[in-house]
């Protein structure tokens, strides 16, 4: 009985030193967040499904904003690739006379500063066919010497060569024509032009056949479906071209600097050339894409707004839920700072786990896009990317570090904003009302 009444003062002595200990704590420890703040948010956190939905939406929508992003500039850089990689940057066209001094001018022109090379051409319409089937063709004639040069065709070989390209007197065509013509290495195509022999009765069509010497596959359906590269003599005389040629294609280091080569260029040409480059030939096409890029990416931030507003729910209700263990804290010391903290790491470590979480998981699937459409492909059984309509054999995509970390900072600041009400309202709480509606 006597050790009775002694344990109620000690009890007593210990919950009053409580709030004393908390703030020695507090100053023990350097951090902005405490360990005992730390150790309530974990708690808060454990048996919250709100936190976890709040999750896997962050994560999501950080993980689908990365993909579409990595694969639009996976679109562009393919695409402007495959454009300018067999068309060239810039374009010299003859004015007031035919171009017959091509070979003077296109060494003058792959002089110039910052140009790799010059190829001049000679460029018709023509119908192909083989005993199979037709399909109509834009037929260019290239010199032997500059075939090597036209990384986009000579480096894309799938059968055959193009050694002795001018002796051989064959044709080069795409894969996608091949196949459409059923044709193989050693096969003739026939090549039917409007443009042939003139007659007291007026211009008759010209048709001649050609041996497939050399079959390429450039990766972009439309030029694999239609491009045939033959001797520049050979298209010369099938289209009447007298000597000449139809224009010289001037390739760049840097396909961005078109502005800074162009007075250079005409300088260099002596005499008087019509340039025109990539971007004015394709402004349409990559100002759709750039527009298509920039709606996507404003329709997924939405994913991640969404998310971040459930944050604010789900801490709204852990607010009222805790309204009572939060005005114990405050009796026993807590200041209204530590309350803030402890919502603020609660509603953020959501954030930042799930924003870290998407960040992960949409560089694993933009590093590995093609594999897993290959495998849903056949998964489905369905083309889930045809070239026909996409005009690339393969789906590609490229991580722009820039984008990742401005999608990263982008959730993590949705994040912090979305905990920043729900919190300041925490420490806002008076204690003695919080225990009186208890």
């Amino acid at each position: 009985m006597s050790g009775e009444p002694a344990a109620a003062p000690v009890a007593k002595a210990s919950w009053q030193a409580l709030p004393a200990r908390l703030a020695g704590l507090s100053a023990s420890i350097p951090w902005p967040v405490q360990s005992f703040e730390l150790m309530l948010a974990g708690r808060y956190l454990r048996t919250r499904l709100i936190a976890l939905l709040s999750f896997l939406g962050i994560m999501l929508g950080v993980a689908t904003l990365i993909i579409v992003l990595s694969v639009m500039n996976g679109f562009r850089h393919e695409l402007l690739d495959k454009l300018v990689g067999i068309n060239g940057h810039i374009f010299v066209a003859p004015v007031d006379t035919p171009l017959t001094d091509y070979a003077d001018v296109a060494e003058r022109l792959s002089k110039v500063y910052g140009v790799r090379r010059a190829v001049p051409f000679v460029e018709g319409q023509a119908f192909a066919s083989s005993p199979y089937n037709g399909s109509g063709a834009l037929v260019r004639g290239v010199r032997g010497e500059d075939m090597p040069k036209i990384t986009a065709v000579s480096g894309n070989i799938k059968q055959g060569t193009l050694e002795n390209f001018d002796s051989a007197g064959g044709v080069a065509i795409g894969r996608r024509l091949a196949e459409a013509l059923a044709l193989q290495v050693g096969d003739s195509i026939t090549l039917l032009t409007p443009r042939g022999a003139s007659t007291p009765f007026g211009v008759t069509p010209r048709s001649k056949s050609f041996p497939v010497t050399a079959i390429f596959e450039i990766g972009m359906s439309e030029f694999d479906a239609s491009f045939v590269f033959m001797p520049m003599s050979e298209a010369q005389a099938f289209f009447n071209r007298e000597g000449d040629a139809t224009l010289i294609e001037v390739f760049l280091d840097d396909a961005d600097k078109v502005d800074e080569a162009r007075p250079a260029l005409e300088q260099a040409a002596e005499r008087p050339v019509l340039l025109t480059d990539w971007r004015q030939r394709n402004r349409t096409f990559f100002s759709a894409l750039e527009v298509e890029r920039n709606v996507m990416f404003l329709i997924l931030t939405l994913i991640v707004i969404v998310a971040s507003l459930n944050i604010i729910a789900g801490l709204v209700m852990l607010v009222k839920d805790k309204s009572s263990d939060i005005a114990i804290l405050r009796t026993m010391g807590a200041t209204r700072a530590a309350i803030l903290r402890v919502f603020l790491v609660t509603g953020a470590s959501i954030g930042i786990v799930g924003t870290v979480a998407g960040f992960l998981l949409g560089l694993l699937v933009s590093l590995n896009v093609e594999t897993i459409r290959q495998i849903l492909s056949r998964f489905t059984g369905a083309n889930l990317f045809p070239a026909e309509l996409y005009f690339l054999s393969r789906l590609p995509a490229e991580v722009d570090p820039t984008e990742v970390l401005t999608v990263v900072a982008m959730g993590i600041g949705l994040s912090i904003l979305a905990t920043a009400y729900p919190s300041w309202r925490a420490a806002r709480l008076d204690p003695v009302e919080a225990l009186r509606a208890g």
